[in-house]
Order: C-alpha cells, then structure tokens, then sequence
C-alpha cells in the first residue's frame, strides 16, 4: 500500500468516485457578460432607458404599409441650429432637452420659443439623444421635425385648375416643376419665389429629388405654409397629364426656342419646368415641354443658379399678367 500514490495521505488531485466535479469546477463561469447586460454597471441603466423609451413611442402603423420608417422624421441638432429653426417657424413634432443641461442664453430662447408655439417639451436622457441624432453633436438640444405631408401632382394641379374655372382663383394656374434639383436651399428659393409672383405649386419627382426638409423651410422664409409641395411618382407622366388640363408645359433652357420677353404663353394655365444648373433638364422632359423658353443673359454667364432662373421667369409671367388685366 505504500507504493499507492492514491492511497498516500496529503496528496492533491482528483480521486475516484468524484464524478468528474474536480474537471466542472476548473471550467469557470463562462465568459464575463456585456457591460450593458449587468445590473450594477451603469451601462445596464443607459441600456434600460432607451428601451422604456422605444416601448413608450406609439408604433406607426402607417410608416410600416408604406416603407417609411422614424428615420423619415429629420432631427435638427444643436443649440444655434435648433434656435434659428424655431425663429423660422419651421412646424417642429417635439423639442428634446436633455437631462440635466446647462441652461445658456440659446436654451432659454429655445424653450421659450417652443413654448410659444405650443411644441412639446421632451426630457430626454444623453444615451437616448445620442441615438436619435446618429451620434451627431446636439449640445443637449434636438428639434423633431415631422415629415412633410406632400400633395400628389396629377391631383393638385387638377384641383388648382377646376378652382380657376370656377373662379375661385384671380389668376391663371401656374405651376413650378424641378427636374434633377437636389439642393435643399434651392427648393426654399424657388417656393419663396412662387409665393412672391402668385404661383399655386411646386412639384418635385419621388426619386433623385429634393424633398421638404428642415433646410428648404427655413430657407422658404415661412412661404412653404402658404405654397403646397406635391410629388409626382413620375414626372414626365405628370407633365403630360398636365397638358391634358390645359397647362402650357414651358421648360427653362440656355438654348430655348423662345426668349422669356417673347413668351405669349404667359397668361394661360402654365407649368413652368427647371433642371439642375450643371445638367439642365433632362431629355425627356424637355421633349415633354411645349416650349423650351431662354432667358436672356450676358454671354460670359453660361447659367444661372435654378433658384433665380425661376425668380426671374415668374416676375415676366406675373409682369405680362398685370399688363394683360390692365388692358
């Protein structure tokens, strides 16, 4: 028995009989879990906030039938931004003040405005800002701005029309269509200009489009509660639905076949089209055009910004309009 090393007295190691408990205790405890997944991290806090938060939000039932989701909603971020888009009264769905925030003159000015214009006010945790902005530097302030409510093109202009024969309009429809317009700020411009000549629409095509951001409000000077925006699935079928009400399709174009002073159009029903100032409009709408008007400019211009394009071809349509009902 001396010989037996098992049967010696003080010696370590497993022995028979253990039922293998010796090889489960050097196992461990398995990998160390997530910060987020324990309780006593603060990750774990952060972690149960978010998900109050989402399991609070109404789901959109609508967002899900139509392909669009919570991403569709723009979020304007930072405390300047945030306060020169509540000046501009840009409609605003909720202000997100985070928790805790220290208060500075911008903060004061961006809830009192939101107050004034009836916008709720959402305390918001950091974590949960963080992620509603894509991590982008909102310094404790993000401005929720609803998606914009677009009109469809073949509709609206048909209601403009039958409002104008009825008489319920002073004037003649008039319509503003892009092609290729992608610049936000471009869009403002252009519905600021509609509003100033007494334009009834802007049309902008579903796809490679600008649409009614955060931007073009703010850039519309307020004129885009007054001038409704519609979207056309496809453009070219708009404009010739168009022409079936009785619109004179005019696009604009260095190369035109009429100078703008010449346009004898002016005082009929009128779509006026603008394409990108690099591209111009493309080849089918211009085939699309009843007319391909030119604006004339000095010949060391090759183009003009599409914004001013449209400023100055709604001014000599409006001109020619007024001197028509003065006759």
């Amino acid at each position: 028995m001396a010989g037996n090393p098992r049967a010696a007295k003080g010696k370590k190691g497993p022995s028979k009989g253990t039922g293998g408990l010796g090889r489960k205790a050097l196992e461990g405890k398995g990998p160390t879990p997530k910060a987020e997944d324990r309780p006593y991290h603060k990750a774990y806090r952060s972690k149960e906030l978010s998900e109050r938060s989402a399991a609070k939000r109404p789901t959109n039932s609508r967002a899900r039938t139509t392909g669009r989701s919570r991403a569709s909603e723009e979020m304007v971020t930072g405390r300047n931004s945030v306060v020169e888009a509540l000046r501009a009264g840009i409609p605003a769905k909720a202000l997100h003040v985070a928790v805790r925030i220290e208060v500075d003159d911008r903060v004061k000015e961006a809830l009192k405005l939101a107050a004034e214009r009836g916008i709720p006010l959402m305390e918001t945790h950091k974590p949960e800002l963080d992620r509603m902005t894509d991590d982008a530097v909102h310094q404790g302030l993000a401005l929720q701005i609803p998606p914009y409510d677009y009109a469809d093109a073949i509709d609206l202009a048909q209601d403009i029309a039958d409002k104008s024969r009825k008489g319920y309009i002073n004037n003649a429809p008039l319509i503003v269509a892009l092609d290729g317009i992608t610049d936000p700020r471009n869009l403002g411009a252009i519905i600021r200009s509609v509003s100033a000549f007494s334009g009834h629409a802007v049309v902008v095509p579903e796809r490679r489009s600008v649409g009614v951001t955060a931007s073009a409000w703010k850039t519309s000077a307020g004129a885009a509660v007054r001038v409704p925006v519609a979207r056309a699935a496809n453009l070219n079928r708009a404009l010739e639905a168009f022409k079936g009400m009785g619109y004179f399709v005019l696009g604009l174009d260095g190369d035109g076949d009429v100078s703008l002073p010449e346009l004898a159009v002016a005082t009929d029903p009128v779509c006026l089209v603008v394409g990108s100032e690099g591209k111009g409009l493309s080849r089918l709408v211009r085939e699309n055009c009843d007319q391909i008007v030119s604006i004339p400019i000095d010949s060391a211009m090759e183009s003009l910004n599409a914004s001013m394009a449209v400023g100055i071809s709604l001014y000599e349509i409006s001109r020619q309009r007024a001197a028509t009902a003065r006759a």
